[in-house]
């Protein structure tokens, strides 16, 4: 009976196996929630309005005009027309330390999710500072393509200036609340990125200065509706949703425990066909009848 010993060994290893991958899934996205969006300063009567605001499912502007890096005029519109989802970004390029974390904190972020920008999705990067211009945009994307060190995704990044009518358009329809402090001659500003379907309507939103990889990565395949990523990634949306209130990607306990259920019961016809197909060769057969007590 050696034979049917492996095969029962085997079975069980798998199932065991299929249960240690939902556990080891569950634990990397098991975290704590993060804060929700944070300001520039911690002390200013000028910060009591300052906020984004969820526009979950609402339409960003595509007709709103700007201009790109190259000081050619575009339309918002012309980054939702390629079938691809967006990363939204609303920074101002000479801010002195809060815009220059949010892009850092999404570089660093991209650089492990394993997609690309310029084929699997875009990244729009609005100036809400109506007194800049292409040089500055110009400027801060041969600083980020340099910090992101993936020089042939260049077209995919976007990086937009325009007048105030453009920018309040975009940021209205965001849930974007900034305000300009002269004393300081800077803006007062939360931070954190947005995702868009590829018709531009925002889909998720991720808080702070750092963004998890997998979170992100996730909120591009849905925003996609499926049209990127793997089919691990639908697994782990099978198995996670978007949770608003946190930004991040929750389990779905129930979704988990129907998969295991599933997992066990092709285990268990795995075992039970393994058992139906052996048999005894006749020397084992020989001797087990030989064999006396």
């Amino acid at each position: 009976m050696r034979v049917n010993s492996k095969k029962l060994l085997t079975a069980f290893c798998l199932l065991l196996s299929a249960f240690s991958l939902l556990l080891s899934v569950h634990a990397q996205y098991a975290q704590p929630p993060v804060r929700t969006a944070t300001t520039s300063s911690a002390a200013a009567p000028i910060l009591k309005d300052i906020r984004i605001e969820q526009h979950l499912g609402g339409q960003l502007p595509l007709a709103a005009t700007f201009q790109d890096e190259t000081g050619r005029v575009v339309k918002l519109g012309d980054y939702f027309n390629r079938q691809r989802p967006a990363v939204v970004a609303l920074v101002y390029y000479n801010c002195p330390m809060l815009c220059n974390q949010i892009l850092a904190g999404l570089i660093g972020s991209l650089r492990d999710v394993q997609l690309e920008p310029g084929r699997d999705f875009d990244v729009v990067v609005v100036s809400f500072d109506p007194r800049e211009g292409p040089p500055d945009a110009q400027k801060k994307k041969k600083l980020v393509m340099g910090d992101y060190r993936r020089p042939e995704t260049a077209a995919g990044w976007h990086f937009l200036t325009g007048d105030k009518d453009s920018i309040d358009a975009v940021a209205d329809a965001v849930g974007f609340r900034y305000a300009f402090d002269a004393q300081t001659n800077q803006f007062a500003h939360a931070s954190g990125i947005m995702l868009a379907t590829p018709q531009g309507k925002l889909s998720h939103y991720f808080y702070g200065i750092e963004y998890q990889p997998k979170d992100l990565r996730l909120g591009l395949v849905e925003a996609s509706a499926n049209k990127i990523g793997s089919a691990v990634d639908q697994l782990l949306l099978y198995c996670y949703h978007y949770d608003p209130e946190t930004g991040r990607y929750g389990p779905t306990i129930m979704n988990i425990l129907r998969l295991a259920g599933i997992v066990t019961v092709f285990a268990l016809v795995a075992l039970i066909l393994c058992l139906r197909r052996y048999k005894p060769r006749p020397q084992d057969a020989a001797a087990a009848g030989g064999t006396t007590l």
